[in-house]
């Protein structure tokens, strides 16, 4: 009888830029999931309520051209690939490649996100979920970096974020 291997998970260390204290969370998520099912699961654990636009963005590199992953605007000047179509395991392809993600184009929340490893799943496991993470993110519109001068608490972490 042939055993059947299971589920692949991608681990992710997402930590906000630009900020004093350092602001991160460590995410576990299915390998099977789109950029789509990827940002829902980072404004889960970062606490962000996904009223504003994002993007993934990946930088040029060893002959690549870079890559913007989120919403089509036909009012953009580049290609944005619809996130719903494309897996995070056709970018995220090794452990160590970062992406950028921006959240609210207007108040300008960059987030750098490094893939830590490719796991095996854990029996009986719920993913997506939040393993770790320091302090909370800034409130929605209040400005961006300049204007977040707030020191905040501990983060809400450790819980599992909502499966989808």
């Amino acid at each position: 009888m042939a055993s059947r291997q299971a589920p692949m998970v991608h681990q992710y260390k997402i930590s906000l830029r630009d900020i004093s204290s350092a602001i991160w969370r460590r995410i576990q998520v299915p390998e099977s999931y789109t950029f789509w099912d990827l940002h829902v699961a980072i404004q889960d654990s970062m606490g962000w309520l996904d009223y504003h636009l994002h993007a993934f963005r990946f930088p040029e590199a060893a002959g690549k051209r870079a890559v913007e992953i989120g919403i089509p605007d036909e009012e953009s000047n580049h290609p944005i690939l619809p996130g719903w179509e494309v897996g995070i395991a056709d970018y995220f392809i090794r452990p160590g490649v970062v992406a950028l993600y921006e959240y609210d184009f207007g108040d300008g929340w960059e987030h750098e996100i490094v893939l830590e490893g490719v796991l095996l799943s854990e029996p009986k496991q719920k993913y997506p979920r939040c393993i770790a993470g320091e302090r909370a993110c800034p409130p929605e519109d209040c400005g961006g970096v300049p204007a977040e001068k707030i020191e905040r608490g501990d983060a809400q972490c450790g819980r599992d974020v909502l499966a989808r």
